[in-house]
């Protein structure tokens, strides 16, 4: 059970028998996204959210390094420098400063959505590529931050038919990031999808089940956790975990300012993450929303500008230190809503045990350890989590009422494309497959469109107003 209050007041409505919510500030209690836990608890649950994200936030710079024609060595830096700056980002999101950071238990780090343009502009410059790059994601994020107050202003055209359709994408779309994981992780590889490693995600997605039921209080709390260790324990006999990474990693490493040179500014470049930071701060904007209700502090207008800005900010400091564009880690808030630990400290934590592995590439790579197998057995259920709230929000969304259920049908099957059938969009040309190669985002532009047509212009529109959808509850098997 949580050990946090869930602040529900304790007089029911005579009619309905139903709780209503009650302001934190009116008990005089804090709200568990403001609570602190004890030190041990705090880096238990932090580092949980490090083992969550950490294929996530390596897995861009490893990507792009070989492809931009960066040996060994080099692309560890880059990783090194990833782990740094999404500390940073973090840290800058739980934290915040004026009117930066969204104060929420929200983890940033590198986005996936960049690594597609950021591979075509390696091929296109060569050895120059990285400070192009990062030219393009400081002008992306100086215009991204300018630009946050407008995205919040967005957030009336989320009600829970759109907020549930992005929420339950979300979900559905990190799974095959699981199922990657489970079977190997390299599509190249002669035991991917082999049974070994198949059953290693089995056996650890069966072990965080049966932790999560058998266990109770902080030790339910951090099963993740210790089935990625039972996991990872299980796979050394098996031979499906390697030291290497250990053995030829620094004790101390410093990400120095610029290392691969001063940022150079190339149109097209420019352009391509300026798209990506739209993809960005359009799924952070879900993201916001979905976490809002999970940890039952609903983001306002000013929480998601606040947490846009944060975004892009960081994405701007990570490039000083050699990082990519920072964004939301959907998959950390399937942590939150199943841990029930929604404390923002935590996930500082996070970023505090983030930016000491960016300084120090040995202890990084103990977390590398963890074969991709465990990472996908947990990965399962952690996903599965959000695409459960995703479903939880739409079962309040009054899918009977006008054109909902349509809304939610078209938007889904628009944003599964790109899980059924990746090629789908070969034929466009690459600056439009950013994207239309995220279902996210595709799913969420329809669901939104969809949204203005059927519930806000036309003849509906009189008959609508006196309604109001309710803001949807969070799912109440996730708390």
């Amino acid at each position: 059970m949580a050990a946090q209050p869930r602040f529900r007041n304790a007089v029911n409505s005579a009619r309905t028998g139903e709780k209503h919510p009650v302001d934190p500030a009116q008990t005089g209690e804090k709200h568990p996204v403001d609570e602190t836990l004890p030190p041990l608890k705090m880096f238990t649950s932090g580092l949980q959210h490090v083992a969550a994200m950490y294929a996530g936030v390596v897995a861009p710079p490893m990507i792009v390094g070989p492809a931009v024609g960066l040996d060994a060595k080099e692309t560890a830096f880059l990783v090194a420098a990833s782990l740094f700056t999404a500390g940073l980002a973090t840290l800058l999101q739980t934290l915040g400063i004026w009117k930066i950071g969204a104060k929420l238990p929200f983890v940033n780090g590198v986005s996936f959505a960049g690594v597609t343009p950021m591979i075509a502009i390696g091929k296109e410059h060569g050895a120059n590529a990285i400070p192009v790059i990062l030219g393009g994601v400081i002008v992306a994020g100086l215009l991204g931050f300018v630009a946050a107050p407008y995205f919040g202003k967005l957030v009336r055209f989320f009600p829970p038919v759109v907020t549930g359709t992005v929420i339950t994408l979300i979900g559905v779309s990190l799974l095959p990031v699981a199922f990657n994981w489970s079977s190997g992780g390299n599509e190249k590889a002669a035991d991917y999808g082999s049974l070994s490693n198949l059953g290693l995600a089995a056996i650890t997605l069966v072990i965080v089940l049966a932790l999560r039921k058998l266990l109770h209080g902080f030790m339910q709390q951090i099963a993740i956790l210790l089935g990625l260790i039972a996991g990872s324990l299980i796979a050394i006999p098996m031979g499906k975990t390697s030291l290497d990474a250990i053995k030829n990693a620094d004790v101390v490493g410093f990400p120095t300012p610029f290392h691969f040179g001063a940022p150079q500014f190339d149109v097209a470049a420019i352009v391509s993450m300026c798209i990506v930071m739209l993809v960005c701060m359009t799924e952070s904007t879900a993201d916001m929303l979905a976490l809002g209700k999970i940890v039952e502090r609903p983001a306002d207008q000013n929480t998601i500008a606040a947490g846009l800005r944060a975004d892009t900010l960081g994405s701007v400091l990570s490039t000083v230190f050699n990082g990519f564009m920072a964004s939301a880690f959907a998959q950390n808030i399937g942590l939150v809503a199943m841990t029930k630990v929604r404390s923002r400290f935590v996930v500082a934590t996070g970023g505090l045990i983030l930016v000491a592995l960016g300084l120090c590439p040995v202890a990084a790579s103990v977390i590398s350890l963890v074969p991709l197998p465990v990472l996908g057995g947990a990965g399962i259920v952690l996903f599965g989590s959000v695409a459960a709230s995703g479903i939880q929000t739409l079962s309040t969304a009054a899918l009977e009422k006008g054109e909902n259920a349509l809304i939610v049908a078209a938007s889904v099957g628009i944003g599964l494309i790109p899980i059924a059938k990746p090629d789908f969009y070969h034929a466009f040309p690459d600056k439009l497959l950013v994207v239309l190669d995220s279902g996210i985002s595709t799913g969420c532009v329809v669901a939104i469109v969809l949204n203005l047509a059927f519930n806000h212009f036309g003849s509906r529109r009189a008959e609508d107003e006196a309604e109001v959808l309710p803001m949807a509850e969070p799912a109440a098997a996730l708390h």
